[in-house]
């Protein structure tokens, strides 16, 4: 397994991009992720975009976001009011919304959805990412659900213990409305992490998976 150390990172400016169609998308798939960095990098500017929610769960995704974006001061966080599973039906509006994203940033790193994400809504913000960004560093997360779309990440980003409790433990305290969801428990989310801590050999048991469609190596030969 080949590694990639960003050994210059905490003296270096990062402008990251978060998309999650739903408000709790962004915490369970790249939360301890976006935990890691935002710990280790002083430079660091976050657009966190969310795009559908309704009231309560607006408000949860507020309160989860300056959790998770508490070592942040550059930060810009979104949620937007498309309608919740009705995504490729109104894909245009979405669509528009990404252009005028193209204009106001440019990030280094992207994270959403996973391409191959069978509910519908991730679909779209995945495609509409590509379609958008198409020269940039994204990464692709997953959410475990119902559908069975679990894939075979080749990116893979390890995690202390720690990291990964506190990651859940922001998920549970802020999303109060998804408690009864049989899928919405932290055995779920801790055995992810821990599967893809297996998978990716990692010396602390924990790890989270990114789909990465294109890398670019530059080693300074041009």
């Amino acid at each position: 397994m080949i590694q990639f150390f960003l050994e210059k990172l905490p003296k270096s400016h990062l402008h990251i991009l978060c998309l999650g169609s739903h408000c709790d998308d962004i915490e369970i798939g790249c939360g301890g992720t976006l935990l890691k960095l935002t710990e280790r990098c002083s430079d660091i500017c976050v657009d966190w975009i969310v795009f559908s929610g309704n009231e309560r769960r607006k408000k949860e995704a507020l309160a989860s976001s300056e959790w998770f974006l508490k070592h942040v001061k550059n930060r810009n966080v979104i949620i937007r009011d498309f309608r919740d599973g009705f995504f490729p039906f109104v894909g245009a509006n979405i669509k528009e919304y990404f252009e005028t994203m193209k204009h106001a940033v440019n990030p280094d790193l992207i994270f959403t959805h996973y391409g191959k994400d069978f509910h519908q809504d991730h679909r779209v913000i995945s495609e509409l990412t590509w379609n958008t960004f198409r020269d940039h560093l994204i990464l692709e997360y997953e959410i475990p659900k119902y559908d069975g779309d679990i894939g075979s990440p080749n990116f893979f980003v390890h995690l202390d213990a720690g990291l990964c409790e506190t990651k859940i433990r922001y998920i549970e305290n802020s999303f109060t409305s998804q408690s009864q969801n049989h899928w919405f428990s932290r055995d779920a989310f801790y055995s992810l992490l821990k599967f893809r801590g297996i998978e990716s050999n990692s010396p602390t048991g924990y790890a989270e998976g990114f789909y990465s469609r294109k890398v670019i190596f530059n080693c300074g030969i041009v």
